[in-house]
């Protein structure tokens, strides 16, 4: 079985989110596909279920280590890229992945063969969330919360918990206590948090971002456009920069020493979204599952 390993938002090789990427050779069962994820242990591993289209897209099913998902943003680029490059006999620019959320498009940047953007559903918004239960999760003072905006759930598939922070340095303060964070799981909302300043560590960038994931430990990703993806939600929402559109280079992944540069590209009219992820895609490997 054929595998493809790639870097996702990423600037240049070995930055960004890894990704593995297989093409089965013979039918696998979902105790297969859970298996292989778990011993890869990136925190996605997709397979590409047909090398040919159904209705439209490309039946694509999404594993972390321990369970299956139904939408994730690093791996529909990554994705995407494989099959454009190894898969398509058309080399087509525009690619629909048949996910469990349903069909998402993808496309290439215009004079780019990396460069990819996904546009992503209208977004779902939850109830203001209390600051202080946050700021235990997260061990950082109430005080480091921005307070002009809520903390909330936004989700475009996979759910992310918003939290605007003062500044560049209550952001890197922030440390996950695995506790607190299973107990607001279990009673309040199953979603990654994802904590943002505008305060930037390079000054071309426009917000500095951090997402802690739920799965096998709480670990942190060092990119995650589905959260990007619900960060853009919740700016356009909340008018946070002022703007019914906005074009936004976010930098990710630095506490966790794999820098990524993601881009949005939103807008909002009236009660409708338009979200879209972009970001840089290389190969890394490529070899084959036994």
């Amino acid at each position: 079985m054929e595998f493809y390993i790639v870097d996702v938002f990423a600037e240049q090789k070995y930055q960004g989110n890894p990704l593995a990427v297989l093409l089965p050779d013979r039918e696998l069962t979902t105790e297969e596909m859970q298996q292989i994820a778990k011993e890869i242990n990136f925190s996605e591993t997709t397979f590409i279920m047909s090398g040919k289209q159904r209705d439209g897209g490309y039946p694509v099913r999404i594993f972390t280590p321990d369970v299956e998902i139904p939408f994730a943003g690093h791996p529909s680029l990554g994705t995407a890229f494989v099959i454009h490059h190894r898969l398509d006999p058309d080399k087509s620019r525009h690619i629909l992945l048949n996910l469990g959320v349903g069909q998402i498009p993808v496309s290439f940047a215009e004079g780019s063969d990396n460069e990819l953007w996904m546009k992503q559903q209208q977004p779902v918004f939850g109830e203001a969330i209390v600051p202080s239960v946050i700021a235990e999760i997260l061990q950082i003072s109430v005080e480091d919360i921005q307070t002009a905006y809520p903390i909330h759930v936004s989700s475009t598939g996979l759910p992310s918990v918003i939290v605007p922070l003062e500044t560049l340095d209550a952001v890197r303060k922030c440390e996950v206590d695995p506790r607190k964070y299973k107990a607001f799981l279990e009673n309040i909302a199953d979603a990654n948090l994802l904590v943002f300043s505008e305060e930037t560590l390079h000054e071309q960038n426009d917000l500095h971002v951090r997402v802690f994931v739920n799965d096998t430990g709480y670990y942190e990703d060092p990119a995650t456009g589905s959260a990007n993806g619900n960060l853009a939600g919740y700016l356009l929402k909340h008018k946070c920069l002022q703007k019914s559109e906005i074009q936004l280079r976010i930098e990710q992944g630095y506490a966790a020493g794999r820098p990524s540069l993601l881009h949005i590209d939103a807008s909002k009219n009236g009660d409708a979204y338009d979200i879209n992820i972009g970001g840089r895609v290389f190969f890394v490997a490529k070899g084959e599952w036994l």
